[in-house]
């Protein structure tokens, strides 16, 4: 499955102080990947609810519980896996926060803005192991990037006719 992937993997206690220890590790793979800083802030505010759910809403902050942090890194894309040890549940029962009648709500706003932010987002419960996102933002190879890439709209400008 991850033959062609480079894997970090960190684990964390469910303490919600460890949110930001997730967040610095973020910043330091997407900064090694050469992310820019508005993708780093949006990934980073992802992994940031991500945690945050799999802390208090899957492990019940529960010490004895843990929280895995994965990165597979692919030429293509960055997947990320947050799994904790809680009973799961069923993301399509999260209210939609834009919703009228959910306007003031808070709940579900995590969910929106992960899905805001990725390129993909799933959720699959392990049925007696917890719940498991996957989080993927997808990479510019580092050939386009060192050919120009994506960003070539000056080109032909300033070019004798």
């Amino acid at each position: 499955m991850c033959a062609d992937a480079s894997v970090v993997e960190v684990v964390y206690e469910s303490d919600l102080k460890n949110v930001e220890a997730a967040e610095e590790v973020v910043q330091r793979v997407l900064a090694s990947l050469n992310f820019d800083e508005e993708e780093q802030h949006k990934v980073g505010m992802a992994v940031h609810e991500s945690m945050i759910n799999a802390i208090w809403h899957g492990n019940r902050s529960d010490p004895a519980k843990r929280v895995w942090l994965r990165f597979f890194i692919y030429d293509d894309r960055l997947e990320i896996k947050i799994r904790d040890q809680g009973a799961g549940f069923d993301v399509s029962s999260v209210p939609h926060p834009l919703e009228p009648d959910n306007l003031l709500k808070i709940s579900g706003r995590g969910i929106f803005l992960i899905r805001s932010f990725m390129d993909d987002f799933q959720v699959k419960n392990l049925p007696g192991e917890g719940t498991e996102v996957t989080l993927v933002k997808r990479r510019i190879p580092a050939t386009e990037i060192n050919q120009g890439g994506f960003h070539r709209e000056h080109e032909g400008h300033n070019t004798p006719g």
